[in-house]
């Protein structure tokens, strides 16, 4: 069945690149129109606005959306709707907030379109060969895109989790404990640097880790490529962006009552790091760019 595909930044890009290879037909729309000549070029079929994609595709339409996060996935959907009708599905594969997915899952309700919340995980490199997903709504409609979440994902990568808003509320989840994982991973490499032992080989240190050690992990590969290419990381600035996942994620905690003080740090250290940069800023900034190719601050 051939699907539409709203977004193409860098994760929407590499999915659409996913499934065109498992030879399922997509229709790819952006808004600013140079991704969509780009992945022309790959071959994927496309269209220059929403109205025309909306025409290429089938009676029953199945549109995932690869937004930011926020007032354009409402702008998009608002867009969108009146193309659409009753049993239509879009799905939301971004890092919405889980409570504005459940409040859409019930304005898209109201018109007899379905809604679903996907968490999507694995970075770049998941996104085009195998992501991670999480997905929330209603099963019945899950079990209609189920062969959709198995081509976008890893084998045994992804999961139905619950009721609207379940998918991205496990995400959160998911982001908050990657900033706490990020900022152990920096804090330990910024005492090799620092410590009393001169000018170890940090490159060869995680190539040892990745092999038999408690904390081995995607993170210290990532920690390899990105050593190899700058052992001291000196080419960028220890400041790391982002947050608004991990945001989100300490302020449910917090209504939850659950404490969530490692990633409390990470989110402080995080928002710190713009103004006092530090080596530990340095190896979360340079593992966030290996993953998901998040910008780093150049410096030298």
């Amino acid at each position: 069945m051939k699907i539409g595909f709203i977004g193409l930044g860098r994760m929407g890009f590499n999915i659409v690149l996913n499934l065109h290879d498992k030879k399922i037909p997509v229709v790819a729309y952006n808004r600013s129109p140079e991704p969509v000549r780009r992945i022309k070029k790959h071959g994927v079929e496309v269209a220059f606005s929403i109205k025309e994609l909306v025409g290429k595709l089938p009676k029953r339409k199945i549109i995932w959306l690869m937004v930011t996060a926020g007032k354009p996935v409402d702008a998009v959907i608002d867009e969108l709707t009146p193309y659409l009708n009753a049993n239509d599905i879009v799905i939301d594969g971004g890092n919405s907030f889980y409570k504005d997915s459940i409040r859409r899952y019930k304005k898209l309700k109201n018109k007899k379109i379905n809604f679903i919340d996907v968490g999507t995980s694995g970075g770049l490199k998941g996104a085009r060969y195998g992501a991670c997903l999480t997905i929330g709504g209603n099963k019945k409609t899950f079990k209609k895109i189920e062969w959709l979440c198995r081509a976008v994902s890893a084998k045994n990568g992804y999961a139905y989790v619950g009721i609207s808003g379940a998918g991205h509320f496990v995400k959160m989840v998911h982001n908050g404990i990657e900033y706490a994982l990020l900022q152990a991973y920096g804090d330990g490499y910024e005492l090799l640097f620092k410590g009393p032992y001169k000018n170890l080989d940090l490159r060869k240190i995680s190539e040892t880790w990745l092999n038999g050690s408690v904390i081995r992990s995607w993170l210290v590969e990532l920690a390899i490529d990105a050593f190899k290419k700058d052992q001291r990381l000196s080419k960028i600035e220890g400041i790391i962006s982002g947050g608004e996942t991990g945001q989100w994620a300490v302020k449910t905690a917090k209504e939850h009552k659950v404490p969530f003080e490692s990633v409390k740090l990470a989110l402080k250290l995080r928002k710190q790091s713009r103004k006092k940069p530090s080596f530990s800023g340095k190896v979360v900034a340079a593992l966030r760019n290996e993953f998901g190719g998040h910008a780093v601050v150049k410096g030298g």
